[in-house]
């Protein structure tokens, strides 16, 4: 994707929560200048985040819309049939019409604006906020590969973006937008764990999120399964194995997978919510 052409995309998000303030930020860092971008928000609670970045911001849904290419709805998914109703006459063949919101189908999406309108469904999560997601999209049924590379061409500096059929969406939600939430109940804990020990609470959090942030840029930086960096740590009759072996007993593993599965199956309930909401 040519550079020049992302400087020139007028870039509109609906909403102004953590998911579109770190795809902002990311957008950002790239080829897009503050000028060329809007939020719209119906209070100004989040808005002044975006101001600092030199991004204009508004109350109007539609006021966004008419001046942009891109848009991303970026609002909760009970609030996107009312969203893009309200917007649906300004969407034109130009728009690219993004949605963040999980378990939204592009069905819905699409039934809800105008005919042969270009919808992508995208499941960010929150490390966006620090330019580190990992970010999932599944093109609708009129947008071309050319939308999906420009799409991908504007978030690359946001984190891992990848392309993948709908059905993996939900899938991703429960991984990694949910996923990490589990991250940080496991960090929490393993810090918890060294204050029983002895260890001051303070530091303890500091090394547990350190602890974290290595092991996983070593796993994504090293291309080996995750089995075989647990087995390098371990020992025969070390620390580790022993620890490892409490985790076991615990369920850790089963807890996780069924965790994942758990968010993944609730994100597929809201969206069959969303769907007979808006054929009503």
């Amino acid at each position: 994707m040519d550079p020049e052409m992302d400087s020139q995309l007028k870039i509109g998000f609906i909403g102004a929560g953590n998911m579109a303030f770190g795809i902002a930020k990311g957008i950002l860092s790239g080829n897009v200048l503050p000028v060329n971008v809007k939020v719209s928000a119906p209070s100004s609670r989040n808005l002044g985040r975006f101001q600092e970045l030199g991004i204009a911001v508004t109350h109007s849904n539609i006021e966004v819309v008419c001046g942009s290419d891109v848009v991303f709805v970026a609002v909760k998914p009970h609030l996107v049939p009312l969203v893009l109703n309200e917007i649906s006459l300004h969407v034109t063949d130009r728009h690219i019409v993004v949605s963040v919101a999980a378990g939204v189908t592009l069905a819905t999406l699409e039934e809800l604006l105008p005919e042969n309108s270009v919808a992508i469904r995208l499941m960010p999560n929150l490390p966006c906020l620090v330019q580190e997601g990992a970010l999932l999209f599944a093109r609708g049924s009129h947008a071309k590969q050319e939308d999906g590379a420009l799409l991908r061409s504007l978030l690359h500096r946001c984190g891992l973006v990848e392309e993948g059929p709908e059905a993996w969406i939900d899938i991703h939600t429960g991984l990694s937008g949910s996923g990490v939430a589990f991250v940080y109940l496991f960090a929490e804990a393993l810090a918890e764990g060294a204050v029983k020990m002895g260890m001051p609470s303070a530091l303890a959090h500091s090394i547990a999120s350190q602890t974290v942030l290595g092991a996983g840029r070593l796993l994504r930086e090293s291309g080996k399964h995750p089995a075989q960096l647990r087995s390098e740590v371990c020992t025969p009759g070390g620390t580790t194995i022993y620890g490892l072996h409490t985790l076991e007993q615990g369920g850790m593993r089963a807890a996780t997978m069924s965790a994942v599965e758990s968010a993944t199956e609730r994100a597929r309930e809201l969206g069959r919510k969303s769907a007979a909401g808006s054929s009503k």
